[in-house]
């Protein structure tokens, strides 16, 4: 088994970080081969809408465009697993993480039937870290967010998504205007709750590369 692992958050070191290295346990507690990648890193672009992925004479779920991002399409489709974690900036994941879908998911959507030209199964396991509370995720965020996961079903497996919620913006917040957010109720929710989310991201982890 091969599982790909991307952080789409800017910081290499908080909440979503934390969240896919425990993933990444859990794939390899299983045995999984895996694979990490930071996307902030990388120099990208998203869709270019060129449609030469549509072109007849062209090869069917192949993105034209080569860039830093092209490896990581590529071992995307040809894993058993990717494991991806996003913060949620105005309710919805990084630029980056939705320029990655674009990437991934347009070339190989047909848009002759809307089937997939993709023959791999690829299950997909979607990360969540946010500032909002769990029932704001649940009453305001989690239908919007949906549309996103269905994206995905067109890599052919399951699709697990987690919401990481109500996290730790910055370890001392007097030093910022964040005066509607009480350190210690973000302190305590990270100290009980936080590591429950570790655990979850380590079992779906492992779930997903078995």
């Amino acid at each position: 088994m091969k599982t790909i692992i991307v952080n789409a958050s800017p910081r290499k070191k908080w909440n979503t970080a934390e969240i896919m290295q425990s993933a990444q346990k859990g794939a390899e507690s299983v045995g999984a081969e895996t694979e990490y990648f930071n996307l902030y890193d990388l120099v990208f672009t998203g869709c270019r809408s060129c449609l030469a992925c549509k072109l007849k004479e062209k090869t069917k779920g192949k993105c034209y465009w080569r860039d830093d991002l092209t490896e990581v399409i590529e071992k995307i489709l040809d894993a058993d697993a990717l494991l991806i974690g996003s913060p949620i900036y105005f309710g919805q994941p990084t630029s980056e993480f939705r320029a990655l879908v674009e990437r991934l998911i347009f070339c190989i959507m047909s848009y002759d039937d809307g089937s997939s030209y993709f023959t791999g199964n690829v299950n997909v396991g979607i990360f969540y870290t946010m500032n909002a509370p769990l029932d704001f995720y649940e009453q305001a965020m989690k239908e919007s967010l949906s549309s996103t996961e269905f994206l995905f079903s067109f890599l052919n497996g399951e699709i697990v998504a987690y919401p990481v919620c109500d996290t730790i913006q910055v370890s001392d917040y007097s030093k910022f205007n964040m005066a509607g957010f009480s350190q210690e109720a973000k302190e305590k929710q990270w100290i009980l709750q936080f590591p429950k989310d570790l655990e979850k991201a380590f079992e779906i982890g492992a779930n997903l590369s078995k």
